[in-house]
């Protein structure tokens, strides 16, 4: 049975955000429903005084100044919604979509956005109703808020353009007819409530979070398994090593790594008889460097952890005082920075295992048969492998260039610093994917290094690896295509199913 995370309005935790990111349901508690109300009464109030107020009986942007007369509410509500759907490119996946629809619901759950429970219900029904509205992945430059992609998501909520039920597209207005859903009528502020936000760029973000988390945790068990495959040295790993310097990431890659290599066969065998002195760096400043990202991306992983339980809408409604008050918290800052430390981290993840695999196929480095074949020469090995790795790392090098310090004035200069959030979050899932990649080769040439040294074994954890890799993909003695070898490796670190190879070794994590 699928798990559920229930909202109540207090903060969920990172492990609730992994899990809704994986598939978990998504329940609103009647504590939730009830402060919505709250904020409703105070929305209701105002208009019923008749008082100008932004977002509520006002134009937008720009348009601030411009006073709407009630009985266009509604109109302006829709209206806000249909000109702001002006998203291109091809559709957002389902399971980000339905990431940002969780996150928004949290924002209006805490009844500062002064919607109505019904329409926080319509969206909910949504979500558990499986209607995923069709949401164009470009337009968005995270402020104020992802108005374009948010506003592809409201429209299917008043039953205009597309949306996916049961994997099939279709009218919105017939989507949400098959989940047993009737579109809503916006009342006021409601329109700009829903667009205004950053949940599209915190989807993204949080979605390649969790994947770069498993690339990363798959990376120190290939790191482990070349450091043997090299018949490389483990003292670098020394835990007072780590003390010294003291970087909590340090200290936990190197704590990792002793225990991945602990009673290695492989290892034990040149203690004595290896007369080389220090190991390339690749494999010696394997704490240093992985842990330096894993600590950038716990630092990334707070921040999203907090932008995913904050409410990122503007203008603010006061449910204690009654006040609404503008401000920016639309400002995707936090985020753009976030998907810029996780660019740089897992850039770097790449770019060091991709060294390892270089270091491997080097004789002159490895000690091993050149391009890790039996017969050189009459075979290529993992020649071009090692090609396809570098050109992943070239890739993501390309990708990882800061978003956040791009900038372009909007709305006739009103809005003229805007965060770019969008743009940095999105590409975090192809830059993962590359990793993934980088990391799946450097498993099969890892694996196929320590053939090398039959009959020693590696550690009794990295054998379990190993012999998972052997009942998928058999070690290469003659050439064969490698394309599904590479499919194959890769899937096992983009699935998780490498590290549960891994058994009972405690990798770190974003939340421990």
């Amino acid at each position: 049975m699928t798990e559920t995370i229930t909202f109540s309005g207090a903060a969920l935790s990172l492990a609730d955000w992994r899990k809704l990111a994986r598939g978990a349901g998504f329940a609103l508690a009647p504590a939730v429903l009830a402060q919505v109300d709250i904020g409703a009464a105070v929305v209701a109030s105002i208009v019923a005084r008749g008082e100008a107020v932004y977002g509520i009986n006002t134009g937008f942007g720009k348009l601030a100044n411009v006073r709407i007369a009630d009985r266009d509410l509604a109109t302006l509500q829709r209206n806000l919604v249909l000109s702001h759907a002006a998203g291109v490119g091809d559709p957002v996946p389902a399971a980000i979509v339905r990431l940002m629809m969780a996150l928004k619901l949290v924002s209006l759950g805490r009844g500062a956005s002064g919607v109505r429970r019904e329409t926080l219900q319509l969206l909910h029904g949504m979500l558990t109703g499986h209607v995923i509205p069709v949401v164009p992945a470009r337009g968005s430059v995270g402020a104020s808020g992802d108005l374009a992609p948010l506003a592809h998501m409201a429209a299917t909520m008043i039953g205009e353009g597309d949306a996916f039920y049961g994997g099939e597209r279709m009218p919105a207005v017939y989507a949400l007819g098959r989940a047993g859903l009737e579109p809503v009528v916006l009342g006021p502020k409601e329109g700009l409530a829903l667009l205004n936000g950053t949940q599209f760029s915190t989807a993204h973000a949080l979605q390649a979070l969790f994947a770069i988390e498993r690339v990363f945790q798959s990376a120190l068990i290939t790191g482990a398994l070349s450091t043997d495959a090299a018949r490389g040295s483990d003292t670098p790993f020394d835990a007072r090593i780590q003390a010294l310097r003291g970087h909590r990431g340090q200290i936990d890659v190197a704590a990792a790594l002793r225990a991945l290599m602990e009673n290695s066969k492989i290892r034990a065998s040149h203690r004595t008889l290896d007369d080389r002195i220090q190991d390339p760096y690749c494999l010696r400043c394997q704490p240093q460097v992985m842990g330096a990202a894993l600590d950038v991306m716990r630092q990334a992983a707070t921040t999203l952890t907090i932008e995913a339980d904050g409410v990122s809408d503007n203008p603010l409604v006061m449910t204690d005082t009654g006040d609404v008050i503008s401000g920016g918290n639309f400002h995707a800052e936090p985020v753009a920075f976030a998907a810029d430390m996780l660019a740089m981290a897992i850039c770097e993840v790449g770019s060091i295992a991709e060294r390892r695999i270089a270091m491997l196929t080097d004789p002159a480095l490895s000690g091993l048969p050149a391009f890790l074949t039996p017969q050189p020469g009459l075979n290529s090995g993992f020649m071009i492998a090692q090609v396809t790795a570098a050109a992943l790392v070239s890739e993501n090098k390309q990708m990882a260039y800061p978003a956040s310090v791009d900038s372009i004035p909007t709305s006739a200069n009103q809005e003229d610093h805007v965060s770019m959030a969008a743009h940095g979050a999105r590409r975090l899932t192809q830059m993962a994917q590359n990793a993934a990649g980088i990391v799946g080769i450097e498993l099969l040439a890892a694996a196929q290094g320590c053939d090398f040294h039959a009959p020693l074994v590696s550690s009794p954890v990295l054998e379990k690896v190993r012999q998972f890799l052997r009942r998928h993909v058999p070690k290469l003695e003659n050439d064969r295509k490698m394309a599904p070898d590479l499919e194959a490796a890769t899937e096992m670190v983009t699935s998780g199913a490498l590290i549960e190879a891994a058994g009972a070794v405690t990798l770190p994590a974003l939340d421990n």
